[in-house]
């Protein structure tokens, strides 16, 4: 059968699985679980997904295999929700309080089912493997976790697609963009140490706090003048700590930020800076400077061929490839990217929907669909490149 046969068949069947997905959208919505909980979602979804061939992953995640067995495409969903005292007053809100699927996850959940339950009624180009993947919104990332196993391998993964919700983007529109679409997330703490003493004396200390200050300072222009002006680079400071007595001079002072940016050679200069530039700076203030960088998320790098192969499928399936969508956030997907060839798309909700991680963030029913098709498109186009 042609990509263009599948294309009709299965874009078809969708439509009919479209009832049970809003269905099972809300069920998921309304009992979130937290980064690390989630094998009562992962129950709800196997219940609801095809039977198939299971396996167990990442502690609370699951894959399941769609179809026969050779080469398959992956399509992940996000089975964890936020910290998030939901305000929707939807009559299927969550039901567990201060916790919410705030990111649009339950809409992706309930996508990739239709997908997979329409690839397993009407046959597909290749076996499709549902990723139910805990921890995308904390570490140790479910992502991660789900690469290091080997199920991939073992299941003879070659491309994996997801795709996001996205309320910068009009309804109808899914960016589809080659390359680096969403930044490396690395956090890091910065600890200054000097020697304490009385606030009225302070020629008798080595004053930390004024250290730190200039050390924040400096380390802005790693980006303004340390990186080429037409790059993607973040440098944020988000905590400062030092003291407890306004008339103390205390040892030690610390800041906590975040290193962002959407080229990993860039990533590697920011990590090599950072540190030299404190200790520098400390010095001249008879202060010491010690840097620790915990390595979080890569860079999301969009494979050029799958981004290409795409694009026009989506407007078979009456989607607008919009334009490209870059961001300094940041997902654990990025994991994939470094592994196999793998897409992210990005799908307008724009008309009503609040800001990602709001507690009022409620994406239409209607999105399930532009999901789920947005979704088939990648999943037809790399089925195409690997056979």
């Amino acid at each position: 059968m042609s990509q263009r046969h599948h294309l009709a068949a299965l874009s078809a069947a969708l439509e009919e699985e479209l009832p049970a997905a809003v269905a099972l959208r809300h069920r998921i919505h309304a009992r979130p679980c937290l980064s690390g909980a989630e094998a009562p979602t992962r129950d709800l979804l196997l219940a609801a997904l095809p039977t198939g061939s299971t396996t167990k992953v990442a502690d609370t995640g699951a894959v399941v295999r769609v179809g026969g067995p050779g080469p398959a495409v992956a399509v992940r969903g996000e089975l964890d929700a936020l910290a998030v005292r939901e305000t929707t007053g939807a009559p299927w809100a969550s039901e567990h309080p201060g916790i919410m699927h705030a990111c649009g996850h339950d809409v992706h959940l309930a996508a990739l089912t239709a997908l997979a339950r329409a690839v397993d009624r009407s046959g597909g180009p290749a076996p499709l493997l549902a990723i139910l993947q805990p921890r995308e919104e904390t570490y140790p990332s479910g992502a991660q976790s789900i690469v290091e196993d080997g199920i991939l391998e073992r299941e003879h993964c070659r491309a994996m697609i997801g795709a996001h919700v996205q309320p910068l983007l009009p309804v109808g529109t899914v960016a589809c963009t080659p390359g680096g679409v969403n930044a490396s997330a690395d956090e890091f703490t910065l600890s200054v140490r000097g020697r304490g003493g009385h606030a009225a004396y302070p020629h008798l200390t080595r004053d930390p706090v004024v250290a730190l200050a200039h050390v924040v300072v400096a380390l802005q222009s790693l980006v303004s003048r340390g990186t080429d002006p037409m790059a993607h680079v973040v440098l944020s400071i988000g905590t400062l700590t030092a003291g407890t007595a306004a008339n103390v001079i205390p040892g030690t002072a610390e800041a906590r930020g975040t290193l962002r940016a959407l080229d990993g050679r860039h990533r590697d200069f920011l990590h090599s800076r950072l540190a030299e530039v404190a200790e520098l700076v400390a010095q001249t203030h008879g202060c010491t400077a010690e840097v620790a960088i915990d390595r979080g998320e890569p860079v999301l790098h969009n494979d050029e061929a799958l981004t290409a192969a795409t694009r026009p499928l989506l407007g078979s399936l009456g989607l607008r490839a919009g334009d490209d969508l870059r961001s300094a956030g940041s997902d654990d997907f990025s994991f994939f990217c470094e592994h196999l060839p793998s897409l992210m798309v990005f799908v307008g909700t724009h008309g009503g929907s609040e800001q990602l991680h709001s507690p009022t963030f409620l994406p239409a029913d209607e999105r399930i669909r532009d999901v789920a098709h947005a979704m088939l498109a990648g999943y037809l186009a790399a089925a195409e490149l690997i056979t």
